[in-house]
């Protein structure tokens, strides 16, 4: 889904030249810092310059220590904190000024060259200023630091605690409101898995209300902090001393915080938590400061010692709820997070990908980086030695040790490619910033490197599916290979794919683009980015956007919940900017783009998460957790939407904005004799809720009353479409696709399937309980070798991207790119029709495929998998509704005889097969010399050709080759030359004194046919 694309671009750090430490964005990621031993720096990310530098004085170095890490607080972004080696908090405040950093070269109009922004680069820059605020001494050794809105919170070595103190504010800088202290024990963490131990990392996740921890035993924590009222009591005096100093009196620093101040009920702040990864044995864990007290006070909040087993990195997917947690050994947990306090047991562990002898060595280190891209569907692992980026099902779709070629490692400029120190995804996610060690005095460290993303990430409909659509910084590239004939879809070196430029004054106001949507017919493409759209059409090639007259009405609306096209009108859900009013609008192609020639508005009482399109009826889901109906009137003169219902999911769905893909089955009865008005009552409707794929079946309870019943058919599932059969292809209408990271799932006729058994429980999505159908297998596992980004139904294949990087000793960087790869899915679908004896409906669905070239080789494939698993696989017990292994093979070769290809296939199979496995073969097709007399009968010469060779192989052709002097003698009466030269060839080499080579060419007359031009 993520494709590295292009050259990673360099950033040079121009202020300094000491070593880069870390790297950190604001919540908007509109802007980052960089921070070196003395230097801090702010940068914007578009354009990527640098905007603002602090450095701190040699007496400020000397007194406090050097910088170690800096921290971002996470709302308002004003605030700043730097963590240093000498146990102290450097308190920093950006402020904006009015003054332009930068300013553009005022060239006359008369210039030859004028320079266009890029994308991301038209709005003007805003200057910013660096300013100190202060320093917080920390006692008891500072081992890290997590600002929060309100508070800073930390913690220390000695003792063993985690502490808060407010964040001084202007209004009220002069007053000491105390801080808390929990100290790790059992009596007040119970749920530690040792109570001797430090907290050397914490990650925070406002999304999900979870914040990570990760503990000096190697433990990975999920906490969350509960604030409870207790009654009135009196104050108590506390013994414990004040663990942060600063330049306040004694007396205002010995003041507790408002959990212990007198007048009104006391406020009392617990943790809570759990652990979802176990510490090692105890002889394999670090040492701690608590247990020795000679250990010494630790620099950085990073350990010496990491034992492999031991967590090093936590990162939060809020849009799938998942938890990824990295080790020292280069392995990444992936789990569930827990729902009404309860972990779920599922855990998926990535694995680093195998290195080869390149830059970094043949090890990749411990994890050192974590980062999801905002979307969830990519996570960006980074090592001591390498990086990978990874879907959320784990299939690995890019790294540092996959390139071809060899480089200079003196020469050699990209240092990310041997190791990654932090990472920080842009807006869009269409670029991936990269902090690389400082591996010598020259080399850069700060890298951007570029991405391809499928538009499946943004919005999830059949039509990007089908045609693939990948977005691109500067646009999209469409996957044409279904308008191509069939060898140029299978033909990995055809150029398939078309280039579709954005217009760069759009992408310069309006950067990055967010949705990306392609119309049934592939023709029309329409593309939203920060505000506004604008689309596209093929034929003409040409872009409507709207004027520069008009870009007040692009500035007053927002995109949000994606686009579909309708014959040539757009469909777009929109919010305007003011007022944040939602609304469902029609635009026509044919018309200018602007707001005076829209065809039509629904307003919505909530914003939408996700539209689908089904023929002509158009659902929506809003974040009030309803399904909208409206059904697309098209007059002569009008488009309009007609309003046919709604239905509340409060109570089956308890995540609304994790929808990710909506659609639905309608029974075929309410399709040929219903009302459409009562579609919504009676369909079955398809939801991709975060990773789960589920089936919401309608249950009448009442007159006008309907319940659902969930079906779970897949736990992860990163897309997924239904194929509704408008093409014709009986087999697979009403069947439902989904993807997992490693294998294609297909559910055929997901509308009539069998219900599973109903489990009652508590929904994890939901605090109610509901009756659920447990999860149904799917029909057909397709594994495949790449990611697929478009399926083309009427041609039986399954297209996907992979990423290439290629280097060359003469370039000092890599250059990536994406490859097209295929599948074949023709025969995945038969195998399964056969293996339960459904000898018509495979029949049926052969039929509609057997024009395509390539439908031979897809019957060969199948006939070799079945051979296959007939020698390999045990017996199995024959059910109603499947036959056992051993009948599966007669079954099939009496498909293929349905099929004129059937003797080729049965031929091209035995050739490519073992000769062990040709006898069970042969004694059901037939004897393969009756098999090359009809060929012979019908013509074939090539495939007798092949059968020769098979007799041959089994020894059963004539000392004096009469069954090759007659296929020589049809083939050079045909004057196929090309089998006569191989059947000479076969001939000399079954006789290498030459007797049947001449005896053959005496009899078909080639002797006395020379001798006579002679």
């Amino acid at each position: 889904m993520y494709f590295p694309n292009g050259v990673a671009k360099v950033l040079f750090q121009s202020t300094s030249t000491e070593p880069i430490l870390a790297i950190t964005s604001n919540a908007r990621k509109t802007l980052f810092l960089t921070l070196t031993a003395s230097t801090l720096n702010l940068w914007s990310i578009r354009p990527t310059v640098l905007l603002a530098s602090l450095r701190r004085t040699d007496i400020s170095l000397g007194a406090h220590g050097s910088n170690v890490s800096v921290h971002w607080e996470p709302v308002n972004g004003r605030n700043i904190v730097i963590q240093t080696s000498a146990s102290h908090l450097v308190l920093v405040r950006i402020k904006r000024t009015e003054s332009t950093p930068y300013s553009s070269a005022n060239l006359p109009p008369t210039a030859t060259q004028h320079f266009q922004p890029g994308p991301g680069e038209a709005l003007p820059l805003t200057g910013y200023s660096l300013f100190l605020e202060g320093v917080v001494g920390i006692e008891g050794g500072l081992l890290l630091v997590s600002p929060r809105e309100t508070h800073i919170l930390f913690t220390t070595a000695q003792p063993p605690a985690v502490q808060r103190i407010p964040r001084p504010t202007e209004a009220d800088n002069d007053k000491w409101l105390g801080h808390d202290t929990w100290f790790l024990e059992h009596d007040e963490l119970p749920w530690l898995v040792r109570p001797d131990v430090t907290i050397t990392d914490i990650v925070n996740s406002r999304s999900t209300g979870y914040e990570g921890w990760i503990s000096s035993d190697g433990c990975a924590y999920l906490v969350y902090l509960v604030e409870e009222e207790e009654p009135e009591s009196e104050p108590e005096e506390s013994d414990e001393p004040n663990q942060a100093t600063t330049s306040e009196s004694e007396e205002d620093r010995g003041r507790q915080s408002d959990s212990t101040s007198s007048g009104g009920p006391q406020l009392v702040v617990n943790w809570e938590g759990s652990c979802i990864y176990g510490a090692p044995p105890p002889s394999e864990s670090a040492p701690s400061s608590s247990t020795d007290p000679s250990f010494p006070l630790p620099q950085s909040p990073a350990l010496s010692y990491y034992p492999p087993s031991h967590a090093t990195k936590m990162a939060f997917c809020a849009p799938f709820s998942l938890v990824a947690v990295g080790t020292a050994s280069g392995t990444v947990h992936i789990s569930d997070l827990p729902s009404s306090g309860v972990t779920s047991g599922q855990v998926q562990t990535l694995q680093p990908p195998v290195p080869v002898l390149r830059i970094g060595g043949t090890e990749m280190g411990r994890v050192t980086a974590l980062e999801w891209t905002s979307d969830g569907y990519a996570l960006a692992v980074g090592w001591e030695k390498g990086w990978a980026v990874y879907t959320v099902g784990g299939r690995c779709l890019a790294s540092s040790v996959t390139y071809e070629g060899e480089v200079s490692e003196e020469r050699f400029d990209d240092a990310f490619m041997g190791g990654v120190v932090d990472f920080m995804w842009a807006p869009g996610n269409l670029e991936l910033l990269t902090l690389a060690p400082k591996f010598s005095s020259k080399s850069s460290q700060l890298f951007v490197l570029p991405f391809a993303k499928s538009a499946v990430a943004s919005q999830q409909s059949p039509d990007n599916t089908r045609y693939g659509v990948l977005q691109v910084d500067s646009g999209v590239m469409i996957y044409r290979g279904a308008d191509q004939p069939d060898m140029s879809i299978i033909n990995p070196e055809a150029d398939v794919w078309q280039h579709v430029k954005v217009p760069s004054t759009y992408l310069a106001l309006y950067h990055p683009i967010r949705y990306a949507s392609i119309s049934n017919d592939g023709r029309l493409l329409a593309i939203a980015g920060r505000r506004g759209l604008l689309h596209w059409s093929a034929i003409s090639g040409r872009w409507k956007m709207f004027s520069d007259a008009r870009r007040e009405e692009a500035d007053a609306f927002i995109v949000r919940g994606g686009m579909v096209w309708f014959n040539h009108v757009l469909v777009a859900a929109v919010e305007t900017v003011l007022d944040g009013r939602c609304e469902i609008r029609l635009i026509s192609r044919d018309l200018e783009l602007s707001s005076s020639n829209i065809l039509h508005r629904e307003p919505l009482p909530a914003p939408v998460v996700v539209l689908s399109l089904i023929d002509n009826s158009l659902l929506v889901y809003t974040s009030d957790n309803t399904v909208h109906h409206f059904l697309i009137v098209a007059t002569y003169d009008s488009v309009k939407l007609r309003v046919c219902g709604s239905i509340s999911f409060d109570g089956i769905i308890g995540q609304p904005r994790a929808v990710r893909s909506l659609s639905w089955m309608i029974p075929n009865a309410q399709k040929e004799l219903g009302d459409p008005v009562n579609d919504l009552a009676v369909a079955t409707i398809l939801m991709l809720l975060g990773g789960r794929l589920i089936l919401l079946r309608p249950r009448k309870v009442g007159a006008h009353e309907v319940k659902y019943d969930m079906q779970i058919l897949h736990e992860r599932i990163e897309f997924c479409w239904i194929h509704l059969g408008n093409l014709g292809i009986g087999a697979l209408e009403n069947s439902l696709w989904g993807f997992d990271g490693t294998t294609m799932r297909i559910w055929l006729d997901a509308l009539t399937m069998e219900n599973g058994p109903v489990a009652r429980g508590q929904d994890p999505d939901t605090s109610l309980d509901v009756d659920r159908q447990r999860a149904i297998r799917e029909s057909v596992g397709i594994p495949l070798h790449f990611y697929p980004v478009s399926c083309l139904m009427e041609k039986g294949v399954i297209i996907g991207v992979e990423h290439e990087a290629i280097a060359r000793t003469n370039l000092p960087f890599i250059m990536f790119r994406t490859v097209t790869s295929t599948h074949l899915f023709l025969h995945h679908i038969l195998s399964y029709h056969l293996r339960n004896a459904q000898l018509r409906e495979a029949v049926s669905f052969a039929a509609y495929y057997q024009s395509l070239v390539f439908f031979a080789h897809a019957l060969e494939i199948l006939l070799h998998t079945i051979l296959e698993a007939d020698n390999d696989a045990p017996s199995t017990p024959v059910t109603p509704t499947r036959v056992s292994v051993s009948d599966v093979l007669p079954l099939a070769i009496e498909f293929l005889d349905h099929f004129e290809s059937s003797l080729e296939v049965v031929v091209g199979c035995a050739r490519k097969t073992e000769m062990s496995r040709w006898r069970r073969l042969f004694d059901i097709v037939g004897n393969p010399k009756e098999l090359f007399e009809t060929c012979l009968a019908m013509g074939q010469l090539k495939t007798a050709g092949s059968y020769l060779l098979v007799l041959h192989n089994l020894e059963q052709l004539d000392e004096q080759h009469e069954d090759a002097i007659r296929l020589l003698r049809q083939a050079i009466n045909k004057e196929d030359w090309t089998l006569s030269r191989e059947l000479l060839q076969f001939l000399r080499s079954i006789d290498e004194s030459g007797e049947s080579l001449r005896k053959a060419l005496k009899e078909v007359g080639l002797l006395e046919s020379e001798v006579e031009k002679r």
